[in-house]
């Protein structure tokens, strides 16, 4: 892995020159500092008042602009070079992004443009209900977490810090994003669970069994990408990273997606897998590994179903605007599958799944190998029940094996 880091290691992202497209755009901070409303004919100019269909969108649109009240705002840009620098921007009544006085909005800059067009509003500035989110997420891991939370939170910044520096610009440098992605979400783990559980045995198998389940979502991954024809090239956004850097494997792109989405859960799964197994070797040290290992999967169990519903229903709650204009167009079941936009879904979330079911038998047996190998010298007879704390029921268990010096 240490390896795969240094010769992956991309040294930055490669510049390239700006198209001024969707996100590949110069963007300042400005403020919306009066808003005046007026007549939409008189902003529309004097074509007179529609009178086609309008129960349909567009005529509805045409009606509301022709015979509505429009706004009329004043933007102070407030960084960059134009600090300072005013203009104003028709507000349209049909549109969803109205403005107010005040607001804090995110402006385009285009230079090629004639100036009174050079500034357009873009979007609005929402650093700040993010960033109190964020304070509030932190102060409840703290509050709750104490010293772990503190440790799960350095462990989250440390990932962005690895996807921000080593896995995005390594793909933009164009080396293979499934290897990228790899070894740039096992260094995340190791960071991750070592930082958060300490350095131990039982961190070590959830490693393990991690590292494991994510090389079988990246075979599975690649398999079905390559037999499903998915291009990974499917929206704008993806079709512009194609248009500014043509050496980038979209379909790899893909696969590396699948990876780092899958390993939030598998850390989750392996971490708790490994924990049950210890308890229970804990509460009966009598019991073998073949004990453990039956006692552990019947736990596991219980986790898959809810995990693999968890992550089912987040994947179909992120494509919900596609599945409503599928269902809007009435097209079948089988149509909608075949599309390769929700195909990919269907293969990011049946490989993710496949991934987190092999993890629980995976890690449970590890578990159980290593945690039955570590044994005390006086052991009761096999057969024997076990006390566990004063006046406890006795609880017994398979037989052990006593550990050789």
């Amino acid at each position: 892995m240490a390896i795969g880091l240094a010769v992956l290691w991309p040294g930055g992202a490669p510049a390239h020159e700006r198209t001024g497209v969707g996100f590949d755009r110069q963007t300042q901070h400005a403020t919306v500092t009066e808003v005046v409303k007026l007549s939409c004919q008189d902003v529309n100019g004097s074509a007179g008042t529609p009178t086609g269909d309008t129960s349909t969108a567009e005529g509805s649109s045409a009606q509301q602009q022709a015979s509505g009240a429009c706004k009329k705002a004043t933007i102070r840009v407030d960084t960059g070079k134009d600090k300072g620098r005013t203009f104003t921007e028709i507000v349209q009544p049909d549109q969803s992004r109205q403005l107010h006085e005040g607001q804090k909005v995110v402006v385009a800059y285009e230079p090629a443009a004639p100036k009174d067009l050079q500034y357009s509003v873009a979007d609005i500035n929402r650093r700040l209900p993010l960033a109190l989110l964020a304070g509030i997420f932190a102060l409840a891991v703290v509050v709750v977490g104490r010293l772990r939370g503190v440790m799960a939170l350095v462990s989250l910044a440390i990932s962005f810090l690895v996807l921000n520096f080593f896995i995005l610009p390594a793909i933009l440098q164009g080396s293979n994003p499934l290897v990228v992605a790899v070894v740039g979400a096992s260094v995340i783990m190791l960071i991750a669970l070592y930082l958060c559980h300490g350095l131990s045995a039982r961190t070590s198998v959830a490693v393990l069994g991690t590292l494991v389940s994510l090389l079988l979502i990246g075979v599975l991954g690649s398999l079905f990408n390559g037999w499903a024809a998915l291009t990974g090239n499917t929206d704008d956004n993806t079709g512009l990273i194609h248009g500014l850097y043509p050496s980038i494997d979209m379909s790899g792109l893909l696969l590396a997606g699948i990876i780092i989405g899958s390993l939030g859960v598998l850390d989750d799964v392996t971490v708790t897998q490994t924990s049950a197994v210890w308890e229970l070797h804990e509460a009966n040290p009598a019991l073998g590994r073949r004990g453990l290992y039956r006692a552990g999967i019947r736990i596991g169990r219980d986790h898959i179903a809810s995990v693999v519903n968890t992550l089912v229903l987040a994947y179909a709650g992120a494509a919900l605007p596609l599945l409503l204009l599928f269902s809007i167009a009435q097209s079948s079941v089988g149509t909608v599958a075949n599309s390769e936009l929700v195909a990919e879904e269907i293969v990011r979330t049946l490989v993710g799944s496949i991934g987190l079911v092999a993890s629980v038998p995976v890690t449970t047996a590890l578990a159980a190998l290593v945690v039955s190998a570590d044994r005390p010298e006086q052991r009761p007879a096999a057969g024997a029940p076990v006390m566990v704390g004063d006046g406890a029921a006795p609880l017994r268990g398979g037989r052990g094996r006593r550990r050789k010096r």
